[in-house]
C-alpha cells in the first residue's frame, strides 16, 4: 500500500520532475517507510511505500526490470502473488524480490495489457515501456485503490492523490458545473471520470489505459458483472446460496490475511465487521487485534455501539481497542479529516474513520473492514423500493428514493453560472441503467450502487481515511469474485428479513444469532449530524469567508436559509443539507482552491 505519482510529456521535452518531487512529497502520509523518484526522457514516476509485504529495500519503488526495459509503480496488495509467482516461473520467469510488485511486472511481461485478469487484489499500477515510451495505467476492479489525472498542455500527470496533483502545479481548479449538480444530487457522489475539479478526472475502476508517447490513448474496461441469472447457478436453493455466499467470503478473508506484518479488524460490531472476525478467528488467527470508535451523544442521538462491537470482541476473545471521542473534539478533527480527502465526502463517518485510523496505526499496519456488503447483498432499507418496479421504470424511481434533491430544487440552490441547462445526474442514471445485462429492477439499481456509488463514497472515504495514518484497509466485500456471486443471487433472497437476507444466514453459521439479529445500525456523528456548537462555527466561517463570496457557488438566499435554521433542513435522505453544502466550501478552501 502505498502513493505513486508520475508525468509523460507529449512535446519531445524531459519530464518535470520537480513536480513529481513535489507530487510524491505530498503524499508521505501514504508511505512513510520509503521514497523513490525515477525518470527517463519524456517520462517520471515517483513513490511513497509503506512496507507490508518484503519489508527489505528490495521491494521498493519505483521497480525497474532491466532486462525486460520496464519500470513501475504500484499503490495496493495482489493478494495471489504467492500463486503467480510460482505461476510465472513455470514460463520462464526469475525473481529478486518476493514483492508483489515484481509480480506484476513479470505479469505484464506475459500477458501485457491482459495482465491485470490474473491480479486478484486491490491495485493501481502505473508501468513505463523504456523503448517505446508508452505508459499503462491500470486500476482494480472495484476502484478501492484510486488514481487520479491531470491533463495539462503537452502532459498528463497522474497521481493516487487529488491533492498531489495540486502541488505539481498547473491544474485547471475551476469548478465542473456536472460533478457539482451530481455531488448535491448523490449525496456527495461524483462519478468517474469527473471531479469536482474541471482540470482533475479519475481512471474508472477495472480500467487499464495505455498513453502513447505522442498523447493520443485509449481505454479498456476488463470486467464487469453481468447481474443475470447465470445458468451456472441454476437449480441452487436458498441453503446452497447461503454456503456458496460464505464459502466466498471465506476465501476473501483469506485471501487477505497475506503479508509480513499482523493484520487487524475495523469492528463495529454489526454483521459486516463480525463476520470477518468470525471468520479470521476460524483460520486460526490468534491475538487479533480489534478497533471501534465511538462519538458522545448530541441531541438525544446515541454516538456509539460499543455494546455491540464488546460482545463481539468476548466471544471470539479478541485484543480489543475502544476510541471514544468527546464532541468538543469533532471539531478540530474535522480538518484533519477535509485536509485528507481527495474529492469533498459529506457523510459523517468520514472524522470516525480518521480518528480511529490515528489510533489502529499505532498498533498495527493492516486491517480488514466490512465496507461494501450493503451495497453487495442490498442491506440498505431505500433497496426494497427500488425492487417494486419494472425494469424500465427503474431509473425514475432510483431519483425519488436515493437523490437528495430534484434538478428543480438545484435551481433555488446554485447560482446560475453554476447549474447545468439539464438533469445531467438522473441523464447519468438512465444511460448506466440502460447499459445491457442487470436483469430486474434492483439489480440495475445494485450494478450502479456496487460500480459507481460504493466506489466514490464509502470505499473512497475508508482509502483516504486510513491512508492518511499509513494504515492499509482491505476489504473482502469487494473481493470480485464474491461480487460476481452476489450479483447472480436471485434478489428475494438479497431483499430477504430486511435486506442482507443470504448474508444474515450465512452469519447465523458462525456468530451469535443476537449479533445477526439485531437492528440494523449506521455510524452516527451526532456533532455533525446536529450542527454542534463548535462544528457550526466553523461551518459559518467557511461560509462567510471571501473564498466563498468570491466563488459564488450557492445564490445568498439559501445560505442565509440554512444559517438561520442549522438543524432544520434536510434531503430528500434525510441529511443535514447545511453540512453538505458547507462542506464542498471548507475542502476547497482547505486545499488553497479559489
Amino acid at each position: 500500500m502505498c502513493g505513486l505519482s508520475g508525468e509523460i510529456r507529449f512535446d519531445k521535452r524531459p519530464a518535470d520532475v520537480a513536480a513529481v518531487e513535489r507530487m510524491t512529497d505530498r503524499m508521505a502520509a501514504r508511505g512513510p517507510d520509503g521514497r523513490g523518484v525515477w525518470s527517463q526522457g519524456a517520462v517520471a514516476l515517483g513513490h511513497r511505500r509503506l512496507k507490508i509485504i518484503d519489508l527489505s529495500e528490495r521491494g521498493a519503488q519505483p521497480m525497474t526490470d532491466s532486462e525486460a526495459a520496464l519500470t513501475c509503480v504500484f499503490n495496493g496488495c495482489v493478494y495471489n502473488y504467492r500463486q503467480l509467482r510460482e505461476e510465472l516461473r513455470g514460463f520462464g520467469h526469475h525473481f529478486d524480490t518476493t514483492s508483489d510488485t515484481e509480480v506484476v511486472i513479470k505479469a505484464y511481461r506475459q500477458w501485457g495489457c491482459d495482465f491485470v485478469q490474473h491480479l486478484v487484489g486491490m491495485f493501481a499500477v502505473a508501468l513505463v515501456e523504456h523503448e517505446t515510451g508508452r505508459l499503462v495505467l491500470a486500476r482494480d476492479r472495484l476502484g478501492i485503490k484510486p488514481l487520479y489525472l491531470a491533463e495539462l498542455p503537452g502532459r498528463l500527470r497522474f497521481a493516487s492523490t487529488l491533492p498531489a496533483l495540486l502541488a505539481g502545479g498547473g491544474v485547471d481548479t475551476s469548478l465542473d458545473p456536472v460533478a457539482v449538480h451530481q455531488y448535491m444530487s448523490w449525496h456527495a457522489t461524483v462519478a468517474p471520470p469527473r471531479t469536482v475539479l474541471a482540470g482533475v478526472r479519475k481512471l474508472p475502476p477495472a480500467t487499464v489505459r495505455v498513453v502513447q508517447p505522442d498523447g493520443t490513448h485509449r481505454d479498456h474496461c476488463y470486467w464487469q458483472p453481468s447481474y443475470t441469472r447465470r445458468s451456472a447457478f441454476a437449480g441452487m436453493g436458498p441453503d446452497d446460496w447461503r454456503d456458496a455466499v460464505l464459502d466466498a467470503l471465506r476465501t476473501a478473508v483469506r485471501r487477505r490475511m497475506v503479508g509480513d506484518v499482523p493484520v487487524g479488524v475495523l469492528l463495529s460490531g454489526g454483521l459486516d465487521s463480525s463476520l470477518i472476525v468470525a471468520l479470521l478467528a476460524e483460520e486460526g488467527q490468534k491475538d487479533l487485534a480489534t478497533f471501534s470508535v465511538g462519538f458522545e451523544s448530541e441531541a438525544g442521538e446515541e454516538g456509539d455501539e460499543f455494546v455491540y462491537s464488546d460482545q463481539v470482541a468476548r466471544h471470539f476473545g479478541t485484543d480489543h481497542h475502544q476510541l471514544m471521542v468527546p464532541s468538543d473534539r469533532v471539531a478540530t478533527a474535522l480538518g484533519d479529516a477535509i485536509a485528507a480527502m481527495s474529492e469533498p465526502m459529506v457523510s459523517h463517518d468520514t472524522v470516525a474513520f480518521h480518528l480511529l485510523s490515528e489510533l489502529v496505526s499505532k498498533e498495527v499496519s493492516v486491517v480488514q473492514s466490512g465496507q461494501g456488503a450493503d451495497e453487495v447483498f442490498a442491506g440498505y432499507g431505500w433497496y426494497p423500493d427500488l425492487a417494486s418496479v419494472e425494469r424500465d421504470q427503474e431509473p425514475r424511481r432510483y431519483e425519488e428514493v436515493y437523490f437528495d434533491r430534484s434538478h428543480a430544487d438545484l435551481a433555488k440552490i446554485l447560482q446560475p453560472h453554476m447549474l447545468p441547462d439539464h438533469d445531467v445526474s438522473a441523464e447519468y442514471v438512465h444511460a448506466h441503467m440502460a447499459a445491457p445485462g442487470a436483469e430486474t429492477a434492483l439489480d440495475a439499481a445494485l450494478r450502479l450502487d456496487t460500480h459507481v456509488m460504493l466506489v466514490d463514497d464509502p470505499v473512497k472515504r475508508v482509502d483516504n481515511m486510513t491512508m492518511d495514518w499509513g494504515l492499509e484497509a482491505r476489504v473482502p466485500f469487494l473481493d470480485h469474485e464474491l461480487v460476481e456471486l452476489a450479483a447472480a443471487c436471485p434478489p428475494d433472497l438479497k431483499l430477504a428479513e430486511g435486506g442482507k437476507g443470504v448474508l444474515k444466514r450465512a452469519g447465523r453459521t458462525v456468530l451469535p444469532r443476537n449479533v445477526v439479529d439485531r437492528p440494523k445500525g449506521y455510524f452516527p456523528v451526532p456533532a455533525v449530524r446536529h450542527m454542534a456548537g463548535p462544528v457550526l462555527e466553523r461551518v459559518r466561517d467557511a461560509l462567510s469567508a471571501p473564498e466563498a463570496r468570491a466563488r459564488g457557488l450557492f445564490r445568498d438566499e439559501y445560505v442565509a436559509s440554512l444559517l438561520a435554521a442549522p438543524d432544520e433542513h434536510r434531503t430528500n435522505r434525510g441529511a443535514n443539507a447545511l453540512w453538505q453544502a458547507a462542506l464542498l466550501e471548507i475542502w476547497l478552501q482547505t486545499h488553497g482552491i479559489n
